[in-house]
C-alpha cells in the first residue's frame, strides 16, 4: 500500500512539473511542536524539520506544493529521553487571498523512522498560512492534524522559507 501511494505521489508530481510553466523550487525549515495522544495518555515532543518543496501553477490564484521534510524531536523527562523521527510528504493546495498571504490546505503522509509498530505510516490533515515577505522569502504556520493510527500524532510547524 505504501509504495502505490508513493508511487502515485511521484506520477502525479512529474506529470504536474511536464505540464506546467510556472514552476518554482524551493527549502524550508523550522520549529516542530509534537503532540502524540493515545489512550489515557499524552506527549508533547519539540523540535524541528527541514526539507524542500516544489510549487506548480494550476490556477490564477492557485499553486500544488508537493513536499518532501525530515522531522525530528525529543524530549527527556525523569530520566528517559523520548525521540520521534518522521519523513513527510505534505502535497498542499495554496491560495493567495490577498497580497502576500495565503491559505494552504491538504493531505500529508508521516513514515515513522523509529517506531516499532507494523504500521509506520500515518495520513494527517494539514491546514494553515503563509506571508510573502519578499517575492522569494516566507514564513509558514501550519498545523498538521493526525488522522490515523491508534496514536494520534499532530504536528504545529512554524517555518520560514526560501523559493529559488
Amino acid at each position: 500500500m505504501k509504495k502505490i501511494i508513493l508511487t502515485m505521489a511521484v506520477v502525479l508530481t512529474a506529470t504536474f512539473a511536464n505540464a506546467q510553466k510556472d514552476m518554482k523550487f524551493g527549502v524550508k525549515g523550522g520549529l516542530d511542536m509534537v503532540s502524540v495522544k493515545a489512550t489515557g495518555s499524552s506527549l508533547s515532543l519539540t523540535g524541528f524539520f527541514v526539507g524542500g518543496f516544489a510549487e506548480f501553477g494550476i490556477a490564477d490564484k492557485m499553486v500544488l506544493q508537493p513536499g518532501l521534510n525530515y522531522h525530528t524531536a525529543s524530549k527527556s523527562e525523569n530520566g528517559i529521553t523520548y525521540k520521534a523521527n518522521f519523513l513527510s510528504i505534505p502535497v498542499l493546495l495554496k491560495y493567495n487571498v490577498a497580497e502576500k498571504i495565503n491559505l494552504l490546505a491538504g493531505p500529508s503522509l508521516y513514515y515513522s523512522l523509529e517506531s516499532t509498530d507494523s504500521d509506520k505510516t500515518r495520513f494527517n490533515l494539514d491546514l494553515g498560512g503563509s506571508y510573502d515577505i519578499t517575492e522569494n522569502f516566507f514564513v509558514e504556520p501550519r498545523y498538521s492534524v493526525g488522522l490515523t493510527g491508534d496514536a494520534k500524532v499532530s504536528h504545529f510547524l512554524i517555518g520560514v522559507g526560501y523559493k529559488f
